[in-house]
């Protein structure tokens, strides 16, 4: 079995990241572990947020969009799916969509115990000392 994929985004998600995307750039998310909105997924421009050496890459959303984590919110989460979504309401006053009437939220499911041996089998997904501000695993020196 291949392993599942850490982050989804549902079309509303999708649709709400193509048009910051049209209007700012490439974006990226942090999903933190309290910090501001509390546990909000924060969007960024992206490289406007700084990712730390243990933050984790969950994937990318949206086509080439990555979502990080907090390394201590990892390990919470590390037996959940996360589904990016979007509900009508203030965004994060940080975040990118707070003037547009939504915010990101996320929802999610435990895994499988297929799939959590599929991803254990797989390794542990990306830090951020191993990857650039794309998500893209650094080459070694």
């Amino acid at each position: 079995m291949n392993p599942p994929p850490r982050i989804l985004a549902t079309p509303a998600a999708e649709a709400l990241i193509a048009r910051l995307v049209a209007t700012h750039g490439p974006l990226m998310f942090h999903q933190s572990g309290g910090c501001c909105d509390g546990s909000a997924p924060m969007c960024f421009v992206r490289g406007e947020f700084r990712v730390g050496g243990r933050d984790v890459l969950l994937g990318h959303v949206a086509g080439d969009t990555p979502v990080w984590i907090g390394a201590a919110q990892f390990e919470y989460w590390r037996h959940t799916q996360i589904t990016l979504d979007v509900v009508p309401g203030r965004g994060a006053g940080m975040s990118l969509e707070a003037p547009e009437g939504l915010r990101f939220i996320v929802r999610s499911r435990v895994f499988s115990d297929a799939e959590a041996e599929a991803l254990a089998a797989a390794g542990e997904p990306l830090h951020g000392d191993a990857a650039d501000h794309d998500g893209k695993r650094l080459e070694p020196l």
